[in-house]
Order: C-alpha cells, then sequence, then structure tokens
C-alpha cells in the first residue's frame, strides 16, 4: 500500500481517543518520528474535538468494528491504547498478536491475571508493551531522581511529600471507567514515590478520603484523598490527590534526606503564588504541565518499537504498583491501615467493579 507520506516515521494507529490524554493525543501529531495512520473511535465528536481537519489529511478515521482494518495494515508498527481499562486488555492483546507493538496509556487491565497475560503475550511474541506511566518522564522529576540517586546529595531519604491535584476536574464516568481515583490518578504518584525510594512497595499504607461532590459519592468513590506509606527503608511518604482545583493544576513534591531537601513546585512562570479565586495570573491545565512528560514518554515508545530501548516498565513493577493501589484503596475502604509486609503480588483480583 502507499507509503506514508515522505516515507517519513514510524506508522501508528490510536484506540479510543475519547478517554485519552490531550497532551498524549497532541504529542502523536507534533512529533515527527510517527505517523498516525489510523485513529478507531465511535464517537466521532471525540476525535473532532482533538485533532483539527489538517491533523487529519493522512489519518482515516473508523469505527470500532474496523479495527482488523488497522490491525491487518503492514504499516503500522505501533498500537496506541487509550480505552479504558476494562476495554484495554482486548486491544492489547490483539494488536500483540497481530504483531504491533503496543502503548497502553492507561492501565492495561484492574485484574491482575489479565494485566499479567498482556506482559507475558508481549514478552513471548517479542514486542514492546509500554505502560503510560507519563510522571516518570517529566524533566522536573528525572532531575530529582538524579540528586536522589547518582549524587546521592541528599542522604538518606526519609520523607517524601506529593500533591497531585487536577485542573480542570475530569469528568466523572471517566474516573469511574479508570477504576476510580486510586487506579486512575494515585496509581501514579505511588509510581513515582516508589521510584524516587527505590523500593518496590510500602510496609504499611493508610488512606483518608472523601467525596465532596455528590455524582462521586453516588458511584462510591473518593474526589479527595490522603494516603501514608511506611517503606521497609524507614521512609515515610504521603500524598494528597485531589480532582478538585480552582484556576490551575497543582502538581508539587518534596523530597526530605538526611543531607538536604529538594522541592518541585509548581511551575509558574511569573514565579507568585496565589491561590485565591481572583487571581487570573497562570492557568495551567494538568494537560499542559505534562505534556512534555507525555512526549517524552511517546519517544520512549518509539525507540522501543526501533529495538533501541526496552520497555521501562516491567510487569513485575506494574504488578506491585497496581497491589499498592489496591491497598490504598482498601484502606480508605476499611478505615484501616493495611500491611503489606507478608504479601507477595497475588492477590487473585486486584481489582472488583465497585457497583
Amino acid at each position: 500500500g502507499g507509503g506514508l507520506p515522505g516515507g517519513l516515521g514510524v506508522g501508528l494507529a490510536l484506540f479510543g481517543v475519547g478517554s485519552g490524554s490531550r497532551a498524549l493525543c497532541q504529542s502523536l501529531v507534533e512529533e515527527s518520528g510517527c505517523h498516525l495512520l489510523y485513529i478507531v473511535e465511535d464517537q466521532r465528536w471525540e476525535v473532532e474535538s482533538l485533532f483539527s481537519q489538517e491533523h487529519l489529511t493522512h489519518t482515516r478515521v473508523l469505527r470500532a468494528i474496523d479495527t482488523d482494518i488497522v490491525l491487518s495494515d503492514q504499516r503500522v508498527a505501533g498500537v496506541v491504547v487509550c480505552s479504558p481499562p476494562n476495554e484495554a486488555s482486548v486491544i492489547v492483546l490483539d494488536a500483540l498478536r497481530a504483531g504491533k507493538g503496543v502503548f497502553c496509556e492507561k492501565l492495561p487491565s484492574l485484574d491482575r491475571h489479565i494485566a499479567e497475560s498482556c506482559f507475558e503475550e508481549a514478552e513471548r511474541l517479542g514486542k514492546p508493551l509500554v505502560c503510560g506511566f507519563y510522571k516518570r518522564f517529566d524533566p522536573a522529576l528525572q532531575f530529582l531522581y538524579k540528586r536522589v540517586h547518582e549524587n546521592g546529595t541528599l542522604g538518606r531519604i526519609q520523607r517524601i511529600s506529593a500533591v497531585s491535584r487536577l485542573y480542570p476536574r475530569p469528568s466523572v464516568a471517566r474516573i469511574k471507567s479508570s477504576g476510580g481515583i486510586f487506579f486512575s490518578m494515585a496509581v501514579h504518584d505511588i509510581d513515582i514515590i516508589c521510584w524516587l525510594l527505590g523500593e518496590s512497595a510500602p510496609d504499611t499504607i493508610f488512606s483518608l478520603g472523601h467525596a465532596f461532590c455528590a455524582e462521586v459519592a453516588a458511584v462510591n468513590d473518593a474526589d479527595s484523598i490522603s494516603v501514608s506509606m511506611k517503606f521497609p527503608s524507614g521512609a515515610i511518604a504521603s500524598l494528597d490527590v485531589s480532582q478538585h482545583c480552582n484556576k490551575s493544576c497543582d502538581q508539587s513534591l518534596e523530597v526530605h534526606g538526611s543531607e538536604g531537601s529538594l522541592q518541585m513546585e509548581n511551575r509558574n512562570p511569573l514565579g507568585i503564588s496565589d491561590h485565591s479565586t481572583s487571581s487570573g495570573l497562570c492557568l495551567q491545565s494538568t494537560s499542559d504541565r505534562y505534556r512534555e512528560a507525555y512526549r517524552e514518554l511517546l519517544r520512549h515508545f518509539l525507540r522501543t518499537l526501533k529495538g533501541r530501548e526496552t520497555p521501562f516498565f516491567t510487569k513485575e513493577q506494574y504488578l506491585w504498583t497496581i497491589q499498592v493501589a489496591a491497598a490504598a484503596e482498601q484502606s480508605w475502604r476499611n478505615g484501616s491501615a493495611v500491611d503489606l509486609r507478608n504479601e507477595a503480588p497475588d492477590t487473585t483480583v486486584i481489582k472488583t467493579e465497585v457497583q
């Protein structure tokens, strides 16, 4: 079939635009190393709200019923899956079996066995499966990681506190389809904390939470949570996650060590922090804040497709991370701390759908 325009870039297909991140979708059309051949999405308006006509000149938009057309096209080397976890695993497995590498923006599945089979299939077929833990690719967090690990200038890490407040607020339907606040939001900060500490999971975890929004309460989830974790090294981490933000997203993190501390503050061009509602200084959406991170994560995926890198996230890391998120949610629901010390990550079902 007709090669790519100008013979450039790795051919990609995108599934499930509606639940995808705006930053990722923008990277797909801006990145010169790839070419978006197909978008598979039943809601045409979702595609039009994210991509201009100009973006779509060389892209075919199809419905889910036509997935086979995409998977049988030899020009497609990689598939980007933005669908929620309960739909993602089927597409992930079908794409791997069709010989494509896969970038799964959300979690491939909340069920431990299904998630495991996705990773095992990728390994068996020698194709990359890259998970969307985008925060690891954020330049500020990468800098922090280097300071903690390579220079050791902070000494022994004693405490990490992270704040993650989204702006604008995601819809309740979107959060619910992604598994609730613990699996759509907290899971990313849990990953960052474990990564910075170099530990796979905490010993003990305790969460508190509340639904300030009636719609969230109605689906039996929380919209503001606080998670405390104690790690085998002795380090204590706290995490404040919320879907409420007035004017701009709040993404900050502090690492305290025996020899010093580092803070990652909100990026603000004026360097002014005004948290009143009257201030219109610096409107930043969560998507804008992590635009660079998504771009770097996409570039990592393209390198894995060319065999230059192996996926940064392993099956074991994935299983531990969702196990910790599940323990955090369990603690909130039961009102008591969860002890992970005696648990290898092998609970049969990590997450059961909340009715």
